[in-house]
């Protein structure tokens, strides 16, 4: 389905350059929501600009032909791109090579192309580190801010980082989620 509007940034990372990048560059944002697991939403979304300064490409065409070690180094590097450089690393290395060898290394086929929200699910699903949260959350941030029509049945109601359009709004929904979490924790104990 055709994309109908695209945002000039997502206000996830306090960074102009990031949040222009993730909004310019459909890898980009599909990286951050590769890497948006156990580390904050600005550190997630920062990973996109970073890699690129430090590889000089996001092309996932050229990044799934790197030597892993190089990819590794690049994660590793001071500021570490994620909490966890060597297993991301891999990660997106292995979203770089379905991105290619699926969507001819145009990351937004994964939407643009589907027929549906179910087409739209299965092939989220099919991407490394890729389970119902992230899916949604997606979802959630393609029907909102992107316009795409097959993401809207998958977006939840709950708010996401879809609802996200300015650096409050951001801090507003990271204080949901921190309160929503320790909420889980409490009920646990």
């Amino acid at each position: 389905m055709a994309t109908k509007t695209k945002p000039d940034r997502l206000h996830y990372t306090g960074n102009d350059e990031a949040d222009r990048l993730i909004a310019d560059e459909p890898f980009a944002l599909l990286m951050g929501f590769a890497l948006d697991q156990q580390v904050p939403v600005p550190t997630a979304f920062s990973g996109p600009l970073k890699l690129k300064q430090r590889l000089g490409t996001l092309d996932p065409g050229k990044i799934a032909a790197t030597d892993p070690a190089k990819v590794e180094a690049a994660f590793r590097e001071k500021p570490a791109i994620h909490r966890f450089p060597g297993n991301m690393a891999r990660r997106v290395q292995e979203l770089a090579a379905i991105v290619t060898s699926e969507y001819g290394s145009d990351a937004a086929r994964l939407w643009t192309d589907s027929s549906d929200g179910a087409d739209l699910h299965r092939r989220l699903s099919e991407l490394p580190g890729f389970g119902e949260m992230t899916i949604k959350s997606l979802s959630a941030v393609l029907a909102k801010r992107f316009g795409v029509e097959a993401a809207r049945e998958l977006a939840p109601t709950h708010p996401t980082l879809g609802d996200v359009d300015s650096p409050e709004a951001l801090e507003a929904y990271q204080a949901k989620k921190r309160a929503w979490k320790a909420q889980l924790k409490a009920r646990q104990q």
